[in-house]
């Protein structure tokens, strides 16, 4: 039985002036799948990721996100579409508690946003935001941190954080860039099974780029490789594994 397919990209290319930095790029993400794009420094991982959330524009090409072409609207409607990402670099307020910038992030997906941020000192009576903030938190792992300002918590914290503040706009597919980048092994394994346990629970489908190898090989259903912006190989772990391509480009070649 064919599974259904959330995200379909066909033939995207983007080229700055005369370099191509994704050439002709096509994939698929099935939807409730945990899908790894993987390439080496400069492969063009970053500028996909862009062009799927509406930061760059594509050349040429289609992206069908639950069936409608959402190739060049910009990053908002995206957002609204369901496509939400964690970026590597994270976006959180360090001033802000951790608990505050979720309460935040919720309270700018409702339609009555700014009316209900001009009285955010009072939103304990806002019970559903509340509630939903502290169920959004335990979600992540971050309820014993949640009065503390951001800058005060550690890396994997944070990063959490971000996680948390992409997930408070209820995607249906959660982008995810190098989620372990930084992080010591205690919390890589750590956010890896809060990745896998998100999926499970929400039934998220989540599209991620990562440089740890036990990561991508551990947790992803579907492995795309690009290297100079173009796909050179995709299949589970072990089909990946065995590609003299990308034993050569990326994995590093027994020879």
């Amino acid at each position: 039985m064919r599974m259904a397919m959330l995200l379909e990209v066909t033939g995207l290319v983007k080229r700055f002036g005369g370099l191509a930095a994704v050439d002709g790029v096509s994939f698929a993400v099935a939807e409730g799948s945990i899908h790894a794009v993987i390439g080496p420094n400069g492969a063009g991982k970053s500028t996909l990721f862009r062009l799927l959330t509406g930061f760059h524009t594509p050349t040429a090409g289609t992206i069908r996100f639950a069936g409608r072409d959402i190739a060049g609207l910009a990053p908002h409607r995206i957002a609204r579409l369901g496509l939400a990402q964690s970026f590597q670099i994270t976006t959180i307020f360090p001033k802000l508690s951790v608990r505050e910038q979720v309460i935040f992030a919720l309270i700018a997906q409702s339609t009555a946003s700014w009316r209900m941020l001009s009285g955010f000192p009072r939103l304990g009576g806002r019970r559903d935001v509340m509630a939903e903030a502290e169920a959004l938190l335990a979600e992540v792992g971050l309820s014993e941190v949640a009065e503390r300002r951001a800058e005060t918590i550690s890396h994997g914290d944070q990063r959490a954080l971000d996680v948390a503040l992409a997930l408070a706009t209820r995607p249906r597919l959660l982008l995810l860039d190098e989620p372990t980048a930084g992080m010591s092994p205690f919390e890589t394994e750590r956010t890896v099974t809060m990745i896998q346990r998100l999926a499970g629970a929400r039934r998220l489908t989540v599209l991620f780029s990562e440089h740890d190898m036990d990561v991508v090989f551990g947790i992803s259903e579907r492995i795309t490789v690009i290297h100079r912006g173009r796909v050179i190989a995709e299949g589970d772990a072990a089909s990946v594994q065995a590609d003299p391509e990308v034993a050569e480009v990326y994995l590093g070649s027994a020879a």
